[in-house]
């Protein structure tokens, strides 16, 4: 499976400290069935622990997830600066979650090379 996450997430998961290492293993997690929330559309919500803390008080993310083949980071939050996302930022999600798993390897790989993901390894 390729985990990959966008700029955007990359400047969060930077900035909350929240390393690579724990990506792999929330994907790994989603794979085995152990995630938070599947919002329809190969969309789901995944907490993660804040250094210090526990999951409760930690980070929620937005993962695209195919199992065996693709997981795409791309949003997350503090739980103490919002509760959830809304309806219509869920709706784009699931939009761009299709366009993401239509992409083919040569697009990926142009994507990788432009910086718009980073691939985690």
């Amino acid at each position: 499976m390729r985990i990959f996450k966008n700029g955007w997430f990359s400047r969060f998961a930077e900035r909350e400290a929240i390393s690579d290492e724990e990506l792999k293993t929330a994907a790994a997690d989603i794979e085995n069935g152990r995630f938070d929330a599947d919002l329809g559309g190969r969309v789901y919500k995944q907490r993660l622990a804040r250094s210090g803390g526990g999951k409760s008080s930690g980070y929620r993310v937005i993962v695209f997830f195919k199992s065996g083949a693709r997981t795409f980071f791309v949003y997350g939050f503090a739980k103490s600066d919002r509760d959830n996302i809304s309806k219509a930022e869920l709706r784009s999600l699931k939009a761009e979650a299709k366009d993401s798993f239509a992409l083919t390897e040569s697009h990926i790989e142009a994507l990788l090379k432009s910086g718009t993901y980073k691939e985690i390894v």
